[in-house]
């Protein structure tokens, strides 16, 4: 069977389409809880009518899927163990896609029958360390290189912050608001099927359109990272490395990376290394939290070297064979996220040589980090389309039940624009965000600024399935990361 000019068994081609459709359900679902939020104040000022409101979300969506350039998507996928990323089309890489995908999917489609806005984001997240964790425990290893930790810490700290900002962001802006803009209209209940005043509704409508974009450039790169990671292990020979590079940013990667190695040369050891040894030594590095090994610089010079005899010459990618490719595309990821971790564990002295290393890394990351127009597309409709079924539920929640009384047109608008800066900030420094969370958040802040009261059985429901969230992701990824790892190896025999 051929799939994107690539020839692969029936069994491979099946678990191919089932981890697609299983990624794009996680998106679908995605849109029953983050994407709801982004129209539930529209939808209850009576702003517009649920079905333009949601067709607008869906639109902006869209649109901020494809204007998108990946970053997140890839800070998601560097939570997960190096080796299970650089073999993902082994059984335990099937395992752990399907793992981590399932047991996200269970959380959020259960905390959305209940009603509860729920992070996708601490879902997919909880649902990754589960299975780092599973994994190092059946191959006999610590905790502690189960998964990438300080990037887990990163994520956290953005994940903390960003409700916060939303509770108390939302709470000054609307008392700034009230303070400066004196229309009493602006502060009333909508009356019952009457429709704001135009100038209102043009900036609810703004608000709305805002949100909708940036979780689409945020929460939509979730998807969009694991489908490529699924696609890349399978389908290498397409996917591996972005074939529109161009011959001039070939030559720019194969001068960097002599200067580099020169670099690296003078902290070796001088170690002799074969080449797999150099790669394991550089998979240990990024998978523990320990010091610096003698040998990684040795590994970093057989790497960039790698780098330099593989791609001298070279016009296009599409003059490799797929076995050149995908070791052109293991060396660039062990060589730039090992740069990564020397830079932010300050371990490169001097201006010239951390200058050099940036740069290589600065070339490599659009090899490697790429996103296909195909992909934003498809992550964008099933976001789309999840929003369009499963809105009601979350949009009753956060319209009615997070106050005690019906949400105004200042409340509306202060809580979504603080949420479409919050969410755009954290995009710009390549961090995932929760809408669902700073939206309910900012709801809450503005109805304790406004003196309107909170529902607390609400919210207490709210932030327990907060709570609860990570650790039961947490298991479930563990449990069905197991499960999944021992039928892939002994039903279908995937190695």
């Amino acid at each position: 069977m051929d799939i994107f000019g690539q020839a692969v068994t029936v069994t491979t081609a099946l678990f191919l389409i089932l981890a697609l459709l299983l990624a794009l359900s996680f998106e679908f679902v995605n849109g029953f809880h983050d994407t709801a939020n982004a129209v539930a104040t529209v939808i209850y000022t009576h702003t517009l009518k649920p079905v333009p409101a949601v067709i607008l979300s869906g639109c902006l969506n869209l649109l901020g899927v494809l204007t998108s350039v990946g970053t997140v998507a890839y800070s998601i996928v560097a939570l997960l163990p190096v080796e299970l990323v650089m073999n993902v089309g082994s059984g335990a890489g099937f395992a752990m896609v399907f793992a981590l995908l399932i047991s996200a999917i269970i959380w959020n489609v259960g905390t959305w029958y209940l009603g509860l806005p729920a992070s996708s984001s601490h879902t997919l997240i909880g649902s990754i360390i589960g299975v780092g964790l599973a994994n190092a425990l059946l191959a006999g290893k610590p905790f502690s290189d189960g998964v990438n930790w300080p990037q887990v810490q990163s994520v956290f700290l953005a994940l903390i912050i960003s409700p916060l900002l939303g509770f108390f962001g939302s709470a000054i802006l609307l008392l700034i608001v009230k303070a400066l803009v004196k229309r009493p209209d602006l502060y009333e209940s909508p009356a019952p099927g009457q429709t704001p005043p135009l100038w209102i509704r043009c900036l609810l409508v703004l608000t709305c359109s805002g949100v909708s974009f940036s979780h689409g450039s945020n929460d939509g790169q979730k998807g969009m990272g694991l489908i490529m990671l699924i696609v890349i292990g399978i389908l290498p020979a397409a996917f591996a490395l972005n074939m529109d590079t161009s011959t001039a940013d070939i030559a720019k990667i194969v001068a960097h990376s002599q200067k580099v190695s020169a670099i690296f040369a003078k902290h070796a050891s001088g170690n002799v290394l074969t080449d797999d040894q150099a790669s394991k030594e550089l998979t240990a590095f990024l998978s523990t939290t320990g010091k610096l090994d003698p040998n990684t610089f040795d590994a970093l010079v057989i790497k960039t070297n790698d780098l330099t005899s593989g791609l001298t010459n070279v016009s296009g990618f599409s003059t490799l064979t797929t076995k050149e490719r995908v070791a052109i595309r293991t060396d660039a990821y062990l060589v730039g996220e090992s740069i990564s971790k020397l830079d932010k564990k300050k371990l490169l002295a001097g201006k010239e040589d951390k200058t050099a290393t940036k740069f290589e890394k600065k070339d490599l990351e659009p090899v490697t980090k790429y996103i296909p127009v195909w992909v934003k597309v498809a992550v964008a409709f099933a976001l789309g389309l999840g929003t369009m079924i499963g809105w009601k539920r979350i949009v009753v929640t956060v319209g009615e039940k997070i106050g005690k009384t019906h949400l105004t047109y200042a409340q509306g608008a202060s809580a979504e624009l603080v949420t479409m800066l919050t969410i755009g900030g954290a995009t710009a420094f390549g961090l995932p965000a929760s809408t669902t969370h700073v939206l309910s958040s900012g709801i809450a802040g503005t109805m304790a600024a406004n003196g309107s009261g909170l529902q607390t059985q609400t919210l207490r429901n709210i932030l327990l399935a907060w709570v609860l969230t990570l650790p039961v992701c947490i298991t479930l990824g563990a449990l069905i990361f197991s499960g999944a790892l021992y039928v892939v190896l002994h039903v279908f025999g995937a190695r």
